[in-house]
């Protein structure tokens, strides 16, 4: 996440609206890239004022709809083949169990699989492709696929927008004294947390070993 932070702010505004909706419009098409992570980059460059929240989010909202629309041309038109040899290129993405179980949720919800598709990132790969794939009727595919990347790229977007915002004012307000507070609060609750797995790891030693006696 820093390093793609750090990259983000080193390009011009306008390259940074459209490396979010060639990425993101990428991902969706079927092409295993981190959008998510270039989204939410994004939106914290907005919340310290380098790039502008709304515009963000639309481009990532169109990135999301178009790449999920190609994606099901192509998966309409490459049937299962297609996903046998994306599987054997893409095997951490595209393998036999990740289409299996992608199908396994089509069938079940339909074009709801479309919708909160968008949120998980295995169907955020695979719905258009596989939609089309499936022969899932485009109106239906387009509806939820609309619904679906202007909810996932406005809300993601507004989201980490306010939740960076408001870190900002909370470390500028933050005092070293505050600073102090939480370093030693952070280290007595490792030492306690750690205390107490040991304490748990030992009781199940002790029974174990009283369970082997009886046994015995």
């Amino acid at each position: 996440m820093h390093v793609v932070d750090e990259w983000l702010q080193t390009i011009p505004s306008v390259w940074v609206y459209v490396l979010v909706g060639l990425v993101v419009g990428l991902e969706s098409l079927g092409i295993p890239l981190p959008g998510e992570i270039v989204l939410v980059s994004a939106a914290l460059l907005a919340a310290q004022g380098v790039v502008h929240p709304l515009v963000v989010g639309i481009c990532a909202s169109a990135g999301a709809i178009v790449g999920d629309s190609i994606g099901y041309v192509i998966g309409r038109k490459g049937g299962q083949p297609l996903f046998d040899r994306l599987g054997r290129r893409f095997p951490k993405h595209f393998g036999p169990a990740h289409i299996a179980k992608a199908e396994q949720v089509f069938h079940r919800w339909g074009m709801w699989a479309v919708f909160f598709g968008r949120f998980v990132a295995l169907l955020r790969i695979l719905a258009g492709p596989l939609a089309g794939a499936l022969r899932m009727p485009y109106w239906r595919f387009a509806v939820a696929n609309v619904l679906g990347g202007v909810l996932w790229a406005g809300g993601t977007t507004a989201g980490v927008y306010y939740l960076g915002v408001v870190a900002d004012k909370w470390m500028k307000n933050f005092s070293w004294a505050g600073l102090g507070v939480a370093v030693v609060f952070g280290i007595a609750t490792t030492m306690w947390l750690k205390r107490k797995a040991a304490k748990s790891v030992a009781a199940e030693e002790e029974q174990a070993a009283e369970a082997e006696a009886v046994g015995a």
